[in-house]
């Protein structure tokens, strides 16, 4: 679901504001303004008790995982010009549903993740160790 652009805040799982950590357990670093990312548009992985898809992951998305996506009923790369979005190309930065990247990782078409722009909810439906695996800010 895409919202305007909000604060990023919301409640998380009905115990107050979500905190901005993320899954190494440090601040929540910004996915992608370009396009704008993120449940709340605010360019971040937040995520609140509104966001019931948990957009929580921050990938690069794939020529092969916007096709997975598609072909699973989840179009990204068509632009969606009452929402003021843009459609995703390969190499655009992205907070995806968590249980998507868990469905695409369980098919074989996961894309690369941003842990450090990763919000620690997407540990609910993810293994860090497989996050890790296909992380691209891991030195």
């Amino acid at each position: 679901m895409l919202l305007e652009e909000g604060d990023g805040g919301g409640d998380y799982g009905g115990g107050g504001p979500a905190p901005s950590v993320n899954v190494l357990g440090g601040k929540l670093e910004a996915c992608s303004m370009r396009p704008r990312a993120g449940f709340f548009r605010n360019g971040c992985c937040d995520t609140g008790a509104e966001d019931l898809g948990s957009h929580t992951v921050c990938v690069v998305a794939t020529a092969e995982f916007l096709d997975f996506s598609k072909s699973r009923g989840n179009d990204l790369s068509t632009p969606v010009r009452g929402f003021d979005f843009p459609g995703l190309k390969p190499g655009d930065r992205w907070c995806l549903c968590a249980p998507r990247w868990q469905e695409a990782l369980e098919a074989g078409k996961a894309p690369r993740v941003v842990l450090r722009a990763t919000h620690e909810g997407a540990l609910r439906y993810c293994k860090l160790a497989d996050l890790k695996r296909f992380a691209i800010d891991l030195a």
